[in-house]
């Protein structure tokens, strides 16, 4: 199995978890998961294509969305947060009850 190397800027970083309350380096871990949903970000997709991953933070008490792209062989990570539009497509694809 190939692992995934993850990257971010700092100080993105640092903006993200101010305003959505995630920080980059949780982030990465929504890629473990299994049922995590992949999808492409073509509104925000004008110089790269960008992507959305869907699936639970690490200790899986939520679902969190991260905007990501490939970078030099490398997952970039551009941000993410707790977003309720992204969180009901997970559970409708899922099947999961609330």
């Amino acid at each position: 199995m190939v692992k995934a190397r993850f990257e971010w800027d700092e100080f993105k970083n640092l903006q993200n978890q101010a305003k959505h309350g995630v920080s980059l380096e949780e982030a990465q871990y929504v890629f473990l998961d299994e049922k995590r949903i992949l999808a492409k970000d073509a509104g925000h997709s004008k110089e790269e294509d960008r992507f959305y991953c869907i699936g639970h933070d690490l200790e899986r008490a939520d679902i969190i969305t991260v905007r990501f792209t490939y970078r030099k062989g490398q997952i970039q990570i551009i941000g993410a947060g707790y977003w309720r539009k992204w969180r009901k497509i997970y559970a409708r694809k899922n099947r999961i009850q609330r």
